[in-house]
């Protein structure tokens, strides 16, 4: 599957998403959210190629395990590690960054990170660096922000502000769309598979541009356009820690309109729906609701709050189903 994804840690744990894109040339990482034990449950290897850290906020339960990843990455060599923030993120990292002893670092230190700043109207960058222990951050100036803030190899992840009495941000990720050769019409013709088939997949040609096959001339727009199908790639939504209100619903369910995948908090069953408004956290029927009006295609619910471990965790995922029944927890969770 060209994207994949794992929730990281179990119920009443701190969670976070492993997100992976292969395009058949090239696999891509991205990490959302660093908590406690969630670095962990990745192979070492996977860690060191993570290409993107996005962190929803910074309270405890979603950077506990960060000393993991900065451990393995901190004086990574080749390529910076990026790593996106909510506003005034920056500050924060450099904290951290900055709580250990750096004595024996040298000039020949590798290391360079890019922290993003992911502001309502701008992206503020700042680069720091190993070789320096880590001691100044450099600014990098700002561009203006739109709602994707990342354009990788095969994907792009967006980014959207959601209220957890701080920024929380919710991001999604979106697989390029796929563009495929029909067989049925490949075999009408008696055309043979080939390298050509390459040059067919590969940007819209000029109508004077031919390709042969089989020692036959063809026109390669007019192949194109007949034989060529695209398709819509999927899609994976991360929200954490945010009190969904009526504006917030109206918000995401546009941006999340046909979203494959939506990975989202349950904090709490509607009966505690008190509490998750002082909390500002969002109860399962309400997730629910989202996810179909928004007309997704799976929910996933995670991030669940302790007081129901264990035994009432299935009540989360009774409410949800009862409102969109394409609802589950995440993959090797094991719930009674």
């Amino acid at each position: 599957m060209p994207l994949s994804y794992r929730v990281l840690g179990g119920p009443g744990d701190d969670n976070a998403l492993f997100v992976m894109i292969d395009t058949g040339q090239r696999v891509s990482r991205l990490l959302f959210d660093c908590g406690d034990g969630c670095p962990h449950a990745l192979e070492q290897g996977e860690v060191l190629a993570i290409d993107h850290l996005f962190f929803s906020h910074f309270h405890m339960d979603h950077v506990a395990g960060f000393d993991h990843f900065f451990r393995l990455n901190f004086d990574r060599a080749g390529r910076p590690v990026n790593v996106w923030v909510p506003p005034g993120g920056a500050e924060v990292m450099h904290h951290r960054f900055r709580g250990f002893q750096w004595n024996l670092v040298d000039h020949k230190q590798t290391g360079t990170w890019l922290v993003h700043e992911i502001w309502p109207d701008t992206v503020r960058s700042f680069r720091f660096e190993a070789n320096e222990g880590f001691r100044t951050s450099h600014a990098q100036g700002e561009r203006p922000r739109t709602t994707v803030v990342v354009e990788g190899d095969g994907y792009a992840v967006e980014a959207h502000q959601l209220d957890h009495g701080c920024p929380s941000m919710g991001y999604v990720v979106r697989e390029a769309s796929r563009v495929n050769v029909d067989s049925e019409k490949l075999a009408s013709k008696g055309l043979p598979p080939g390298p050509w088939l390459k040059r067919l997949r590969g940007p819209a040609s000029t109508a004077s541009e031919r390709v042969s096959i089989g020692g036959t001339e063809y026109s390669l727009a007019d192949l194109q356009a007949e034989m060529l199908v695209t398709s819509v790639g999927e899609s994976v939504a991360y929200l954490t820690d945010f009190r969904l209100t009526e504006a917030t619903a109206d918000y995401l369910a546009q941006c999340l309109h046909g979203v494959t995948t939506v990975v989202c908090e349950s904090q709490y069953v509607s009966a505690d729906r008190d509490l998750a408004d002082t909390v500002r956290h969002s109860c399962a029927d309400e997730v629910a609701s989202l996810a179909s009006r928004a007309g997704v295609g799976k929910l996933i619910l995670f991030h669940l709050s302790p007081r129901y471990i264990p035994d009432g965790v299935r009540g989360l995922l009774t409410e949800a189903l009862e409102i969109f029944p394409n609802t589950e927890f995440p993959v090797g969770w094991k719930i009674a």
